[in-house]
C-alpha cells in the first residue's frame, strides 16, 4: 500500500503496531483493539478533515460502532462503500448490499466486486474463511489508498 508521506507518517504506530496481515482477522464481529492508536493517528493534522480514512481506520481494528458512525456522515460513494464494508462485518448482508448500491459509482467498485464478497461472507456462514479474510483485508487496502490520494 502506497500512501502519501503525510498520512503514512500518521498511522505509522498503528501500522507497525497492527500488521495487515493481522487486521481485520474475521469476516463477521468485532473485538476493538488498539483504538488509542487510531485515535493518536487521527489527531494528526494529515488526517485532519478526513473522515473517510477514519472511518476505514476504525474498520481496521475491528471498531465497526465508531466506523459505522464515521460512515453514517459521509454522503458520497466512498462513505457509503465503507458503510457497505460495516455492515458486512456486522453479519447483516441486506443493509450491506443496499450501502453497496449506493457506492456504485465508485472508481473501485467494479475492480472489488464488494457486492460479490457480501455473498461470499454470508455463504461462509460464520466460518472466517482465510481466502475471504485475505480478499477481506486487499479490499481494505485499495479502498483506504484510493482515500489518501483523493478528497
Amino acid at each position: 500500500m502506497t500512501l502519501p508521506e503525510d498520512i503514512a507518517l500518521a498511522c505509522a504506530e498503528l501500522f507497525q503496531e497492527l500488521k495487515l496481515d493481522e487486521a481485520m482477522p474475521r469476516l463477521i464481529g468485532s473485538e476493538p483493539k488498539h483504538k488509542d492508536l487510531v485515535e493518536a493517528a487521527l489527531s494528526e493534522p494529515a488526517m485532519a478533515s478526513k473522515p473517510a480514512l477514519a472511518s476505514g481506520l476504525w474498520l481496521y481494528v475491528d471498531d465497526l460502532e465508531h466506523s459505522h458512525t464515521v460512515s453514517q456522515g459521509i454522503d458520497d460513494a466512498t462513505g457509503a462503500f465503507w458503510h457497505g464494508i460495516m455492515h458486512r462485518r456486522e453479519g447483516d448482508s441486506a443493509n450491506s448490499h443496499y450501502w453497496m448500491r449506493r457506492a456504485a459509482s465508485h472508481p473501485l467498485f467494479r475492480e472489488l466486486d464488494p457486492d460479490g464478497l457480501v455473498d461470499a461472507v454470508a455463504a461462509a456462514s460464520g466460518r472466517d474463511e482465510p481466502e475471504l479474510v485475505e480478499r477481506q483485508r486487499l479490499e481494505w487496502a485499495a479502498l483506504f489508498e484510493w482515500c489518501a490520494h483523493n478528497p
